[in-house]
């Protein structure tokens, strides 16, 4: 009797671990070009700055390049001079920069307008440890908080999200 209780416990544990591993292992997408893997399982795409890449160089190439890729940049938001005006330190630069290219936000909207809490499509720009870091909030997690997501929503999210991290690709290398 113990026997067969500490194999089924065995068991349970073995199909545990095969299970947490193979999640993690579908967790991850690649990018490439040097770009850090998508975790799967998180809103936030997130991306170093390139060494002698300079604060000044990836606002002017988030502007250049997604212009060049038909987005509007509708508004910034300089959060960390919000936090000045209160008198605190923001440790550095903290701001977030908003995006729109309706040619491929269209198609979610159509088919599930609740998705426009989530527009215009964010990418943050801010400093952790003394370096510079963009981040995006991935359009396909976030069309995960829509019931029952169209094949037509999923395929224009993942293409915006796409176009989204070719931008921030560039950004982070501080190309015109």
């Amino acid at each position: 009797m113990k026997r067969m209780l500490k194999i089924a416990v065995l068991s349970v544990v073995v199909l545990f671990l095969v299970a947490c591993a193979h999640s993690s292992a579908v967790a991850i997408r690649p990018v490439g070009n040097g770009m850090p893997e998508i975790d799967l399982n998180s809103a936030i795409y997130e991306v170093p700055v390139q060494e002698g890449v300079s604060y000044q160089d990836v606002v002017e190439s988030l502007k250049s390049v997604s212009e060049g890729m038909n987005f509007v940049n509708p508004a910034n938001f300089p959060i960390a001079d919000h936090i000045k005006l209160r008198g605190i330190d923001p440790q550095g630069v903290k701001e977030v920069h908003s995006f729109c290219n309706l040619s491929m936000g269209t198609e979610i909207f159509l088919d599930h307008p609740e998705f426009l809490v989530f527009a215009p499509c964010r990418i943050a720009l801010y400093e952790k440890q003394s370096k510079l870091y963009l981040g995006l909030d991935r359009p396909t997690y976030d069309l995960k908080s829509v019931k029952s997501p169209t094949p037509r929503a999923q395929k224009a999210a993942q293409a915006l999200e796409d176009a989204l991290i070719k931008l921030i690709e560039k950004a982070r290398k501080g190309d015109i």
